[in-house]
C-alpha cells in the first residue's frame, strides 16, 4: 500500500513539473510579446505560475478538510523557496538584485507574512480574514501593473500608423503560446490531484500529521517549479527573473493560496506550530534575505556564502521539523 501511495506522488511530481514547465514556457512568451519587463515577467508570471501547483493543492486540501497540508504547503513552500531555492540558485550563481527589489518588493514579502500571521494570531482564519488577504493581493497586483505600464510608456514608443498589422499579426502570435500554457495547467491539476491524495493517504498510513506532510512532501514537490525556473535563470544571468520568481512565488502563496483556502473552507482549528514556529521562520528567512542582499558589499547580491548558509538554515529547520515526528 504505501509503495502505491509513493508511486502515486512521483507521477505526481512528473505531471507538476512537465506542466509547470509548460506553463512557463507559454506565459513567457506571451508576457514577452506584450512588453513586460524582465522583473515583471519573474514576478507576475513566473512567480505567480510557478505557483499554481501551491494553489491548487492548497484548495484540493481545503475541500478535503486537510487545514494541515493546505497552510503547511503555502508556508512550506515560502520556507523552500528561500532557504532552498535560493541558497542552491546562489551557490551556482550569485544573484544581483535591483534596488527596485530592495525597497519595494522585499518589505512587501515581510509585510504580507506579518499581516497573515496577525489574521491567525487567534487560532483560525476566517472567511472575512481570508478575503482580505485576496482583496491585499488585487491591490498589489494594480500597483504593480501601473508600475510596469509606466515604465513601459517611458521605454517603449512605437508609432502605431508605422505597423497597421502588428497587433493581428500579436494576436495570431499568441494563441500557441495560450494553448501551450493552458495545456500545462491541466497537467498541473492532475499532478495536483494526485499529490494531495497521495500526501495525505501516506500521513494518515505513518501516523504523521498532515501539518509536517505539508511542510515537507507536498511543499518541495509543489516548489520543483520555482527550483527548476530560478536556476535556469541564474545560469543564463537574468537575475531579475531568478529572484522575481521567488518573491512574486511568496508574495502569491501568503495572499493567494492561503486566502483561497480559508475562502472555500475556513480555518477553524490551526495547528499551533504554524504559528508559533513556521510563520516566525519564514519571517527570519525573508528579513535575512533583505539582510544578506544589503549587507556590505559594492553592489546589491546574494552571495555563494550566504546561499551556503540559507542551506545550513534549511537542513536545520528540517531537524526541527523531524523532533515533532
Amino acid at each position: 500500500m504505501m509503495l502505491s501511495y509513493m508511486a502515486i506522488i512521483v507521477i505526481a511530481l512528473l505531471f507538476l513539473f512537465i506542466g509547470a514547465n509548460k506553463f512557463i514556457d507559454g506565459a513567457v512568451i506571451v508576457a514577452r510579446r506584450l512588453g513586460m519587463s524582465s522583473l515583471m515577467v519573474g514576478v507576475v508570471i513566473i512567480g505567480f505560475g510557478t505557483s499554481t501547483p501551491e494553489i491548487i493543492v492548497s484548495s484540493l486540501a481545503a475541500l478535503d478538510n486537510s487545514p494541515g497540508i493546505a497552510l503547511g504547503n503555502a508556508y512550506g513552500s515560502n520556507i523552500v523557496n528561500i532557504a532552498f531555492i535560493i541558497g542552491i540558485t546562489a551557490i551556482i550563481s550569485p544573484i544581483i538584485v535591483q534596488r527596485k527589489v530592495i525597497i519595494i518588493e522585499m518589505p512587501i514579502l515581510l509585510i504580507t507574512a506579518i499581516i497573515s500571521l496577525i489574521l491567525m494570531y487567534n487560532g483560525s482564519l476566517s472567511r472575512a480574514g481570508a478575503s482580505l488577504l485576496l482583496l491585499l493581493f488585487v491591490a498589489y497586483m494594480s500597483y504593480t501593473f501601473i508600475q510596469s505600464s509606466r515604465a513601459s510608456t517611458k521605454s517603449i514608443m512605437t508609432p502605431m500608423a508605422e505597423t497597421p498589422t502588428h497587433s493581428d499579426e500579436n494576436k495570431h502570435s499568441l494563441i500557441k503560446p495560450i494553448l501551450i500554457l493552458l495545456i500545462g495547467l491541466i497537467a498541473m491539476m492532475i499532478g495536483a490531484k494526485g499529490f494531495v491524495f497521495g500526501a495525505s493517504s501516506l500521513a494518515k498510513l505513518w501516523g504523521v500529521s498532515d501539518l509536517i506532510i505539508g511542510l515537507t512532501i507536498v511543499s518541495i514537490g509543489t516548489s520543483l517549479p520555482e527550483l527548476f525556473s530560478s536556476i535556469v535563470a541564474a545560469t543564463k544571468r537574468q537575475h531579475d527573473m531568478a529572484l522575481g520568481n521567488i518573491i512574486g512565488s511568496n508574495i502569491f502563496n501568503t495572499l493567494v493560496v492561503v486566502g483561497i483556502a480559508g475562502v472555500i473552507n475556513p480555518i477553524q482549528a490551526i495547528d499551533p506550530m504554524i504559528i508559533r514556529r513556521d510563520i516566525p521562520v519564514m519571517l527570519g528567512f525573508s528579513l535575512l534575505l533583505l539582510i544578506f542582499a544589503l549587507s556590505f558589499k559594492k553592489e546589491y547580491r546574494i552571495s555563494r556564502i550566504e546561499g551556503v548558509i540559507f542551506l545550513i538554515l534549511y537542513i536545520a529547520y528540517l531537524m526541527l521539523l523531524s523532533k515533532t515526528l
